[in-house]
């Protein structure tokens, strides 16, 4: 698989990951009450608390996964980057082709 098709499914996937985090996260924030409810276990949406918040979790841990694999491909970029800012003489990165 090509470099440019490998981080377009990273970004992808990223974008998606933030949308389960960001949608689980305000779900439960507006409509999961917080506490413990007495030894009730309410439902909400066919899930339980603790489900949501291990969704919630598995997402965000999956994402975190994702966006080390992101700063490891694009790590010569950084690097330049970071170069170029505090340098006076410029990184060129390499030209691919697509």
């Amino acid at each position: 698989m090509s470099r440019q098709k490998t981080n377009y499914l990273i970004d992808i996937a990223l974008t998606t990951l933030f949308f389960g985090v960001a949608g689980t996260g305000l779900f439960m924030y507006f409509f999961i009450p917080s506490g413990i409810q007495r030894g009730r276990y309410i439902v909400y949406m066919g899930l339980t608390k603790a489900t949501w918040i291990w969704i919630h979790s598995r997402i965000g841990i999956l994402m975190i996964i994702l966006v080390v694999i992101h700063l490891i491909l694009h790590r010569k970029w950084i690097v330049c980057t970071t170069k170029n800012f505090f340098r006076k003489e410029k990184c060129e990165l390499e030209k691919v082709d697509s």
